[in-house]
């Protein structure tokens, strides 16, 4: 017993002296989090602070990991460990914003494929100069493995600390603040996790990659769980191509996505069984090899087909981007791993990763300029179309159909996030710009919109790609406030507090649900506003009425919400969402 923990104990040193970089990083992570729970209010600067240290460290994890790998292969320690370190605190202080409301969808690309990009570099940094690729397999394999018992070994871990906790908790009667809960859970998963992971790797990079026999359990997963179901869902969308030849359709938009999961779980297959291809008895591995590429070459098509229809009719964003990128990356794997002679399984990851570097990093053709370019000519094509300019500016005093006028805010707001404000403003004349927020996005995106006098409503259907929409607007966002004491108005995609009578009422979760909270009460509004759309849910494209409103008796208040325009998505067969694009007005009375 004295030996084995002499010898766990000896494990773990090895891990703080060999990881120190790593395990700092998510001890940093972990506490940062802890604060942010504890913390009740916060300024937003704080909150802000809060925020990009835990991504920033959460991001060091991988990255340094993958430099420690590298040094044990080169040395050099020092030097990297510094490089990663520096390139933190750049990606900290020049690719984050320095407030929490100026997080965007850029950031959210940024941040997601840079933590994909510091992962894939963990896979192949110690093997740039080595041709071993039995090694290189070894190495991605027992890492695999070792995150699949790392997760099982920290939910273990977790669930039996939070449950002792619970037990110590309601046992004794020690009334224990109920943050502890998560601030456990999010230091236990955070840097308990990393820790099981580093411990797992015992002596780095030459224990990964040593000869190991093939785990029985991960050829029957391959054999006979994840082949068959990938057969399956190959046939299926082999079918979904025929009917679209047979019907002369365009694909719907969301079968690139399907296309592009179904391709890389056949990849990653393939991967993981890669050394039995070379086993005579295994001809099923080598056939599932060859069939798998050529198998790929239809869906390519259809996956072309379908993201340049989405491109050629909206225009790139980052999202489309990725899925023409992606399908660039796996037309290269397929004739790569189809016609090379030799082919490498490390082209796999490298070649991902460089695609990924490009994305972010190349001039002009990276995604944020690529899509940004793409919707400033959209928009000036749909104010052309419309002839809606008048010596380079907006006429906001001509007819539009309300589509257009959408479809207009719509890019507008793209663009105001990405930063391209001095652009906007020039189809703006002095007396517009005043009445504009610019700098606002929450307004801007409907006070566009607002600015157009002559919105011309038709009743074509709207059919998006799996669901009808249903938009109910009213014909005057007019009412009499004259029977009550106060008004508010609460902006969308907001959280908002208004107080009335020494009481605090807050509105929150505008889209798919409404919920009032008052008094340590939860009241759902939903049923108020499924209710207007019942009357009108079977109809189909925009549906013009007097005024939405309904009221709700709140205590000794009463409230009346009003509501300029709500849209419904009736999914086929299955029940239906609503959402409020707009502001919602508020009139509060004592009963």
């Amino acid at each position: 017993m004295k030996s084995k923990l002499q010898e766990i104990l000896s494990k773990a040193g090895s891990v703080f002296q060999n990881y120190a970089y790593v395990l700092l990083m998510a001890l940093l992570a972990a506490i940062t989090m802890t604060l942010l729970i504890e913390s009740d209010s916060l300024k937003e600067e704080s909150l802000n602070v809060y925020t990009r240290v835990i991504i920033v460290s959460l991001l060091g994890i991988s990255l340094l990991f993958s430099l420690t790998i590298l040094a044990e292969r080169i040395g050099k320690t020092t030097i990297l460990s510094l490089f990663g370190i520096g390139f933190l605190v750049v990606f900290y202080q020049f690719f984050l914003p320095h407030h929490n409301s100026g997080f965007t969808d850029v950031h959210r690309v940024l941040i997601a494929v840079s933590f994909i990009l510091s992962h894939l570099l963990v896979s192949f940094i110690g093997f740039l100069g080595k041709n071993n690729e039995k090694s290189f397999w070894q190495f991605n394999k027992n890492l695999f493995v070792n995150v699949v018992l790392t997760g099982i070994f920290t939910a273990v871990l977790v669930g039996g600390i939070m449950l002792a906790i619970t037990a110590v908790d309601q046992l004794f009667d020690l009334e224990l603040d109920q943050k502890i809960y998560p601030k456990t859970f999010f230091f236990l998963a955070i840097f308990g996790s990393c820790f099981i992971f580093l411990l797992f790797n015992e002596d780095g990079i030459k224990f990964l990659e040593k000869d190991g026999n093939y785990p029985d359990i991960l050829k029957f997963f391959v054999q006979f769980i994840l082949i068959p179901l990938l057969i399956i869902y190959a046939v299926i969308l082999y079918f979904y191509g025929g009917k679209i030849l047979i019907k002369w359709d365009l694909p719907r938009g969301w079968v690139s996505y399907l296309i592009l999961a179904y391709s890389l779980v056949g990849i990653l297959a393939l991967l993981l069984v890669f050394p039995l291809k070379e086993i005579s008895t295994k001809s099923w591995v080598k056939g599932f090899s060859k069939i798998f590429y050529f198998a790929l070459l239809p869906l390519l098509v259809l996956l072309f087909v379908a993201i340049f229809t989405r491109i050629l009719e909206y225009g790139f964003t980052e999202n489309r981007y990725y899925v023409l990128l992606l399908a660039i990356w796996l037309t290269l794997i397929v004739l790569y791993f189809s016609f090379w002679k030799h082919p490498n399984i490390k082209f796999i990851p490298i070649s991902l990763f460089i695609f990924g570097l490009f994305s972010l990093v190349f001039p002009y053709f990276n995604t944020f300029s690529v899509s940004k370019n793409s919707q400033k000519k959209e928009l000036e094509e749909i104010l052309v179309k419309n002839n809606l300019l008048e010596n380079g500016k907006i006429n906001f005093n001509k007819r539009i159909n309300n589509s257009d006028a959408n479809e207009i805010s719509e890019k507008f707001n793209f663009l105001r996030e990405r930063n391209e404000i001095n652009y906007l403003k020039k189809y703006f004349n002095e007396k517009e710009l005043k009445n504009i927020s610019f700098f606002n996005q929450r307004k801007m995106r409907f006070q566009i919109k607002d600015e157009f006098k002559n919105i011309k409503y038709n009743n074509e259907i709207k059919k998006g790609e799996k669901y009808t929409r249903v938009s109910i607007m009213t014909e005057e966002f007019s009412y009499d406030v004259r029977d009550y004491e106060q008004i508010f108005k609460v902006y969308n995609y907001d959280n908002q507090d208004f107080g009335f009578d020494g009481n605090t009422f807050s509105l929150k979760g505008f889209n798919g649900n409404l919920t009032l909270y008052y008094n340590n009460k939860d009241i759902d509004l939903s049923p108020d506003i499924l209710k207007i759309v019942k009357e009108h849910q079977n109809k189909e494209g925009e549906i013009i009425v007097p005024k939405i409103s309904f009221t709700k008796t709140v205590g000794n208040y009463e409230l009346k919400f009003l509501i300029e325009q709500i849209d419904y998505n009736r999914y086929a067969g299955k029940r239906g969402t609503y959402f409020i694009n707009n502001d919602i007005l508020v009139l509060i009375k004592k009963k």
